[in-house]
């Protein structure tokens, strides 16, 4: 019989959930790492929260340990890359707080409609201010969600509810997604125009902090609420904070900060700021929902080897591990790549693989290549629920498989099919590293750096000057320049950069003559 450790307070339910898939179940919670060193080893899996910290030198002497199961989101407290090392799967929780966050957000929005954290203070304080908290009805406004996937929706369904508008900047959303949760999709900046609420539900990621800076919120209509219970980071506070100050922003209601806990801030000052401590998760029923689902999880694995939001690696042979490895970081990063680049809502994906690819196991190299190009913009994702992720969002996944690899030994291509039409990355390896050899149809031979320029432009003479010019300008190095050009005048270039680039330097190199699109890339 399989035995896990219940290293954290979870409900009882998670107890029951193991007993009856035939898993024994042990409660020790409060241990210290030298106090787990010396039990480990007599388990098949761990259940934590995020007290417990499972160490590199627990899962190295954890020798029955398969499974690491987090009660929740984040999986700092779990060194990972020592649990894949060891072979050990490392799931989380994703969806069981969405319900709780989502309800949170709406509880936040209300509070700041109607100001009663600040009407609560007046009256405790003998006063009876009635006509000084005129409150703003949220019936009849428009709801602008930045971000529309998990818990944005359950919010959107709530705010229908209240006879909000909605509108969502989320580029990976569907038209067919979008209608059915009857929201209507914008750009950003028409959001920020439109939007009398604003509320934040996307992952922190290069492209998305301060998402609402300084400059976003000057283009907010006068009067807006911002609201976020989804991470520290997406908000400017500094500029968030005069913008409340000076009257631009009616009011703000946070339940996340960039530092936390925060100490101080300048938004703590302001009358018109509700602010909570990261309270999204925070119910009895959303720690209930975690607790089973993560039993359920590890049991499903333990008795059938089946895995369910695994954050470290797909399932894979020990015989097929050594041939895949550079094929499945090829696949994630030609993903990566056009996940970057990409700008309009997703609808298809088709990865075609030729030559030696096509002999392979390619479901890992999909699901790696799905991990890459959803990552961007979605929280939470990776290969192995990369596949599940683009069903839900309606992307139709293709596979095809040629003998012959157009004048390579091994090739892969990715076709990204988007409401504007089609882009292609094609990728080989090369030493045993990814090598890249098309772009959007466009014969290109790159290396990956981890820090990269793309441009696409019309072919022209003086852009690669001008672009030399504007980076060199600003302190910015160029590494290796990439090029390729095709007979229709089109033009794209790879730049591997030793700085990172900012984005009021993107703005200048976007102003350029003959650019179509520029975008800084992360490997």
């Amino acid at each position: 019989m399989a035995k896990v450790l219940i290293a954290d307070k979870l409900s009882a339910a998670a107890v029951r959930v193991f007993e009856e898939r035939g898993v024994e179940a042990e409660v020790r919670t409060g241990l210290t790492e030298d106090q787990l060193v010396e039990i480990i080893g007599g388990f098949d899996g761990i259940a934590v929260r995020s007290a417990t910290k499972v160490t590199k030198r627990v899962l190295e002497v954890g020798d029955r340990l398969r499974v690491v199961g987090r009660a929740g989101v984040g999986v700092d407290n779990v060194d990972v890359p020592a649990a894949t090392a060891r072979g050990v799967v490392v799931m989380n929780t994703p969806y069981g707080n969405s319900v709780t966050t989502a309800e949170h957000a709406i509880a936040l929005m209300l509070a700041s409609a109607r100001q009663i954290a600040a009407a609560d203070r007046s009256t405790r304080g003998g006063k009876w201010e009635k006509s000084r908290f005129m409150g703003m009805e949220v019936a009849g406004k428009t709801l602008g969600l930045i971000g529309c996937g998990n818990i944005g929706s359950i919010v959107a369904s709530r705010a229908q509810g209240l006879g909000m508008r909605l509108i969502t900047f989320d580029p990976f959303l569907s038209p067919e997604r979008a209608k059915d949760l009857g929201v209507e999709r914008v750009e950003l900046d028409d959001l920020l125009r439109r939007a009398d609420v604003i509320s934040l539900h996307t992952p922190l990621n290069d492209s998305t902090r301060n998402i609402l800076s300084a400059e976003a919120l000057k283009k907010t209509r006068p009067g807006v609420r911002i609201v976020n219970c989804a991470r520290g980071g997406l908000v400017d506070e500094e500029a968030l904070a005069e913008a409340i100050r000076s009257g631009h922003v009616a009011s703000a209601a946070l339940d996340v900060f960039a530092k936390e806990p925060p100490g101080s801030s300048p938004l703590f000052e302001l009358e018109d700021v509700i602010v909570t401590p990261h309270l999204g998760a925070s119910t009895d029923e959303a720690q209930e929902k975690v607790a089973v689902q993560v039993a359920q999880q590890m049991a499903e694995y333990l008795i059938t080897g089946a895995v369910t939001n695994a954050v470290n690696t797909p399932s894979i042979s020990a015989e097929e591990a050594p041939f895949l490895k550079p094929y499945i970081e090829l696949a994630r990063v030609l993903g990566s790549l056009a996940g970057q680049i990409t700008e309009s809502g997703l609808k298809g994906v088709t990865l075609t693989y030729s030559g030696h690819a096509s002999t392979l196991n390619n479901k890992p190299l999909t699901a790696s290549a799905l991990e890459g190009l959803l990552s961007p913009l979605l929280e939470s994702v990776n290969a192995v629920n990369a596949p599940v992720v683009a069903r839900e969002r309606n992307i139709a996944v293709t596979t095809i498989e040629r003998e012959r690899a157009e004048g390579y030994e091994t090739l892969i291509r990715l076709t990204v099919t988007t409401e504007r039409g089609e882009r292609t990355v094609a990728g080989t390896l090369f030493g045993g590293s990814p090598r890249l050899v098309e772009i959007h149809g466009i014969p290109l031979e790159a290396q990956i750096a981890p820090r990269m320029l793309y441009t696409r432009n019309a072919d022209k003479p003086g852009f690669i000057g001008a672009l030399g010019t504007t980076l060199g300008d600003d302190g910015v190095n160029v590494a290796r320049f990439h090029l390729g050009r095709n007979a229709t005048g089109d033009a794209v270039a790879l730049i591997e950069v030793d700085q990172e680039i900012s984005k009021a330097l993107m703005d200048r190199i976007r102003s350029l003559p003959h650019v179509i699109q520029a975008k800084p890339l992360n490997f």
